[in-house]
Formats: C-alpha cells, structure tokens, sequence
C-alpha cells in the first residue's frame, strides 16, 4: 500500500544527496512531489525522470517563497531539507574565533532563514485543510557543538528549536499541522566532498570520520529518507516536536567495554 498516497508534497535542495532520495521515496509512495532546489538544471532532470514538476528554489530569498505560494498554494507535506555547511566554495575558517560575519550570515541564511521561511509557507497552505506535516532535516551538529563549524551547528540548532515552536504554535492554533525534525550524522552525500578529497588518502579520511560510530559506516540517503516518509504519513498522527536522531549511534555514547 503506498502510505503517502493522494499527498502534495514539496522537497528542499531535493537535486542530490538526502532531497533526492526523500523525493524518490516519497514517489514511490504514490505522492504528487514537488522537486526545488538553488539548482534549476539538476531539479528539472529529477523531475522528468519521475514525471513530476520542479521549480528553482533559493529557500534564502523570501520572494521565492512568495512566488511558490503563488503557484502552490495547497500543500499537505514539506521537507525543509536544503542547507549548506559553509564550506562548499572553499576551506574558510569556521571556528568561532576566525570566521567572518558574512560566512556565518551565509549559513544561517539558507539553513536558518531558509527554515524559517519554508514553515511560514507551510502554515499558510496548510491551514486550509487544518492538517499535514513539516519535517525540518537538522543535524547531529544541532544537538552537540562542533568546534570547527560554528555556524553549521549554531544554524542547525536552530531548526531544532524553531521545529519545537511550529509545533507548539499549530496546536495551540488547533491545526492538525505536525512539525518534526530529523538529526542525520555520517550520511554519505555529496556534502561530504570537500572534507574527503581526492587520492589515496580519501579511504583513511572515510574511515577516520566513523571510527567513533559504534556501527562503524556511514549512513545512507535513503535510510534519512525512509524516517520522512513514516514521518509524512498518517502513522506519524501523534506526532510533532519531536526531534529522530540517525546517526549510527554516535550520539548514544561510548562503545568502549568498561576496564
């Protein structure tokens, strides 16, 4: 049985990485997906694979938000999935001593802003029906402080927290209109590029990253994606507020036997 059958749904920075898989997914699942992404080509060549409708999205620009209210002005599920970690044009400082101004403003902007505007936009397409589901993709990074990413985790705390009030908000509005978010650690997408490189030495860097992971591998787009689609769906009725940590264990603590 297709568990999201007979839903809108809209996915963020869906061209790649964890947004492709949620809207594969989510297709499977005999829902009407809507593709976004910053990158237009890449959404579009998504969208004709899956004969469903995509749209540039810059989750940044509240007049992109404006204009996809324009267009879609009904919607029973977002995916609040775009973000950014900073690094992606290079390896700028991002520790809370040497990074500018304008690279913190950069992250929050897409990954907190971004969040901000998506849920607004969700509420008001929402309301109509009284009903449906956002699911904000935060981070591991959100629930713990890293060091050499401040503004990636302070930005990912945030959509934790905002999670929190939308779905206090909807409630106390008496809307049926869950917000949830969802905390990945090690999934391997193209985010991880920049840190991995190229070379012999990309083997060792992997294995280096989830050596403190007790199940000792990254994790999978795919598996992000199947905890959206439980969320999405009715099953999740009870739901909202909530924060699903998938991250292979890490935040559990240490694996080491006692001595």
């Amino acid at each position: 049985m297709q568990r999201l059958k007979g839903k809108i749904c809209l996915v963020t920075g869906a061209a790649r990485g964890i947004g492709e898989a949620i809207v594969r997914a989510f297709h499977d699942e005999g829902t009407r997906v809507i593709v976004t992404d910053i990158d237009e080509g890449a959404a579009r060549s998504l969208a004709a694979e899956l004969d469903t409708e995509s749209f540039r999205l810059d989750v940044a620009e509240e007049a992109d938000w404006d204009a996809m209210a324009q267009v879609l002005p009904v919607l029973d599920v977002l995916v609040n999935n775009a973000g950014i970690t900073g690094f992606e044009s290079g390896p700028a400082a991002h520790d809370p001593e040497h990074a500018t101004l304008a690279d913190w403003r950069a992250v929050h902007a897409v990954n907190s802003d971004g969040t901000f505007l998506g849920c607004r936009y969700a509420i008001r397409a929402m309301r109509g029906s009284g009903k449906g589901s956002i699911i904000n993709i935060s981070s591991r990074s959100g629930l713990v402080g890293i060091p050499g990413a401040a503004a990636y985790a302070a930005s990912k705390a945030a959509v934790r927290n905002h999670t929190k009030t939308v779905a206090l908000y909807c409630a106390q509005q008496q809307l049926a209109i869950r917000c949830n978010s969802i905390h990945p650690a090690a999934i391997l997408t193209p985010m991880w590029e920049p840190m991995l490189g190229d070379g012999p030495e990309r083997e060792e860097r992997m294995a280096a990253l989830v050596a403190d992971t007790p199940l000792k591998r990254f994790g999978k787009p795919e598996e992000v994606a199947a905890l959206a689609v439980m969320l999405a769906s009715d099953e999740a009725a009870y739901m909202t507020g909530a924060e699903l940590t998938l991250d292979g264990g890490l935040l559990a603590g240490s694996a080491a036997t006692p001595g």
